[in-house]
């Protein structure tokens, strides 16, 4: 299974990137494994992103045969770390693309001016009410997906318990030292179940139901891989790792990952979505500001906005694609948990309240 690649979710202080060149294309790329950023030919473009990119060798393949430029990639960390450090590097910026910022923290990329506009080719395929800043193009959506509570059905099925399936249910008796969630200041994942939260309960509430949360015993750890890999028991790593925790802060998408090669094919996945506990975050890509190969990142802009790209994102980076006409595999199709009615909160509420609600959360739930 690849749940480890799904939105890795490191300490916001500030990791050493790992330098990857995942497409060093052979005999399509005319410049194989030359870097000339600066010399104004470079046909190497560098995405920035968080650790949880991924992509088919055979895609990138496609986009080098397409354009001739070789995709180099940087990561950073956890979707916040990697912000945050483009943030910090932007008037040195370490690559041409960042891709991975999304509705949490899109107001904290586009207020210190990390992105150069740029209206990317088949925005047309993409429906409006994920194009957050159709206005000023300085981002182009390429995915979107649910963070929700996850359930382990093997656990409720031996205990003759019904899983919960909204955040109402997370609070009762009967869920009490089930539930494990990642830190809000480390973890996007985390932050999104906080702005979940936040949605259903209202600026008058939120804190409320976190205190009830944590009377009910909700355990918090910094990272999505410590709280399904490690904690959650109906991963295929926790069992290893003897996770004891049959609720988990992950996406409606990690339910296809547990089945993945898994023969033969079962019925169901054994891991089940709680689907009155989800809030949509969505996922953009940008040109950064001073990008020394602007030519090539607005061609990998609009390359992750194809069809090759958007129907080899699902079993990637277990993400929805944006473009409507984008076929899912049916794995994913099958085995994943569409969600109708998540929660969501305004992009300008998120900039207007996010760091308070982070500082209160840190108080009421960590002191």
């Amino acid at each position: 299974m690849r749940t480890t690649s799904r939105r890795a979710a490191g300490a916001l202080a500030l990791a050493a990137a790992a330098a990857t060149v995942l497409a060093a294309c052979g005999s399509d790329s005319p410049d194989k494994g030359k870097d000339k950023a600066g010399s104004g030919g470079s046909k190497t473009v560098t995405l920035v992103s968080h650790d949880s990119f991924a992509a088919s060798k055979s895609v990138l393949a496609q986009f080098t045969k397409e354009t001739g430029y070789t995709v180099k990639v940087l990561r950073g960390g956890d979707a916040g770390a990697a912000v945050n450090q483009a943030i910090l590097t932007k008037d040195h910026p370490r690559g041409d693309v960042f891709f991975g910022v999304d509705n949490t923290l899109l107001s904290r990329a586009l207020d210190n001016g990390l992105f150069t506009p740029y209206a990317a080719k088949d925005l047309g395929q993409v429906p409006a009410d994920v194009q957050l800043d159709a206005a000023g193009h300085r981002v182009t959506p390429i995915d979107s997906g649910d963070v929700c509570v996850n359930y382990d059905r093997a656990y409720f099925t031996a205990h003759h318990l019904a899983p919960p399936q909204t955040f109402a249910d997370l609070v009762k008796p009967a869920y009490k030292n089930l539930l494990v969630t990642e830190n809000v200041s480390t973890s996007s994942p985390g932050l999104a179940f906080l702005l979940g939260s936040a949605a259903t309960y209202g600026d008058g509430g939120w804190q409320g139901y976190w205190k009830q949360l944590k009377s009910n015993g909700v355990e918090v750890v910094d990272s999505w891989e410590q709280a399904y890999n490690d904690r959650f028991s109906g991963s295929s790593a926790g069992k290893q790792a003897k996770g004891d925790r049959p609720l988990v802060v992950s996406y409606a998408s990690s339910p296809p990952a547990e089945v993945i090669g898994v023969t033969p094919e079962p019925a169901q996945s054994p891991v089940g979505v709680s689907t009155g506990t989800c809030f949509r975050q969505i996922e953009f890509a940008g040109l950064l500001h001073g990008a020394k190969n602007t030519a090539g990142g607005r061609a990998l802009i609009d390359f992750m906005l194809s069809k090759a790209f958007q129907q080899d994102m699902p079993l990637q980076m277990y993400v929805d694609p944006v473009r409507e006409d984008a076929v899912e595999p049916p794995v994913f199709v099958k085995y994943g948990t569409k969600i109708d009615h998540p929660t969501t909160l305004a992009p300008a509420k998120i900039a207007a309240k996010r760091d308070d609600w982070v500082g209160a959360w840190n108080s009421i739930v960590l002191k």
